[in-house]
Parts: C-alpha cells; structure tokens; sequence
C-alpha cells in the first residue's frame, strides 16, 4: 500500500475564495505546483479532500466543481506535478437548499469517510501518510484515519494556529504547503 499526502484544498493549495464558483477565481500559491511535483517525486501519491458545502447549499454543481478540478489540473501537469484524485464532501450538517444534501454524513471533515474511501480506491495506507489542511478539522481529519496531521498558516490557519482546538493537536505547524512538504520529505 502506498503512502499519501491527503491535501485541503482551499487554503492549503490555493487561496481561499470563500465559495469558490468559477475557473477564472482560481489563485495557487506559488508555491503549490513545486511542492506537489517534490511529493510526487518522492514517490508520495497526493491526494485532494476537500469540504464543498457549497454544492448543499445550492452555490455550485457538481460539474462546476469538476471543471475547477480540471483547471486545477491542468495548471498542475503544466508544472510536472499530478494530484492523483480529489474527494469531496457535498453535504451541510444543517442547512442547504439541495435538501438530500443537507444532514449528517461519514465524509465532512473531520469524518474519515474521503481518506477511507481514497485509501480503498488507490491503495493507499492511511497509517503512514499525512494530512495537509489549514483548519484544525483537517488535524482532526489526521487523528481519525491514523495520520500525521500538519497544519498551514495560509487561509484560516494563523487564525486556526491562535484558537487551538484542546481535542486535537498538529504535528508541526508550518507556514504554508511548502513547508509542509519539506516537513514531510524530512520525516
């Protein structure tokens, strides 16, 4: 079984958008594409899970959001780097105007149910990869599926970083996905 580097998404690989609902609202990092392409090169599959409430709530479709996927990609083997799938989470606990959507589910954040799915999907082992996120759900997302759990400063994780969560605790805090994948290489 493969290791895997589990990434968030919005605040982790690019900046946030709050709802992000069109290709052209797309910003990487700068740092994204040469972090991902180093994972790759270590042998590391890396792998998207990624909250996307928005679809419950009725703020995009689904092929909407397989296009930003796309365009995400593409931007991606522009630079030499791959992810290898994305996973994502539909649902809102409590409200959405897409009603089947609305309620809980195994696959939010921090729930295992997107690393499950992945790790039996693309043969990967859960207990000796890494989760990447800027929220501490995605710490707690690490803690539930037996992973090393890093938390970026990007996004919402300086002010995550400040209101630390007493249930779940990172191992390392870097400042952004670079970071995290140095982190990672070194470990």
């Amino acid at each position: 079984m493969t290791r895997a580097v589990f990434l968030d998404r919005d605040g982790t690989m690019i900046e946030e958008a709050d709802y992000l609902r069109r290709v052209e609202d797309i910003r990487l990092f700068p740092w994204t594409v040469d972090a991902i392409r180093a994972l790759n090169r270590a042998g590391l599959a890396v792998v998207v899970v990624t909250n996307q409430s928005g679809i419950a709530r009725g703020m995009l479709t689904e092929p909407q959001l397989h296009e930003i996927h796309a365009a995400i990609d593409r931007t991606l083997r522009d630079g030499g780097a791959a992810v290898a799938a994305y996973y994502y989470c539909p649902h809102h606990p409590e409200r959405g105007r897409v009603t089947e959507l609305v309620g809980p589910c195994g696959c939010r954040k921090p729930a295992p149910g997107l690393v499950e799915r992945a790790a039996r999907e693309l043969g990967l082992d859960p207990a000796r990869s890494f989760v990447v996120g800027d929220k501490w759900a995605d710490v707690g997302l690490a803690r539930a599926v037996g992973a090393r759990g890093i938390l970026v400063r990007t996004g919402y994780g300086a002010a995550q970083e400040r209101a630390p969560d007493a249930a779940v605790t990172a191992d390392v805090i870097v400042d952004n996905l670079a970071g995290a994948a140095s982190w990672i290489l070194g470990h």
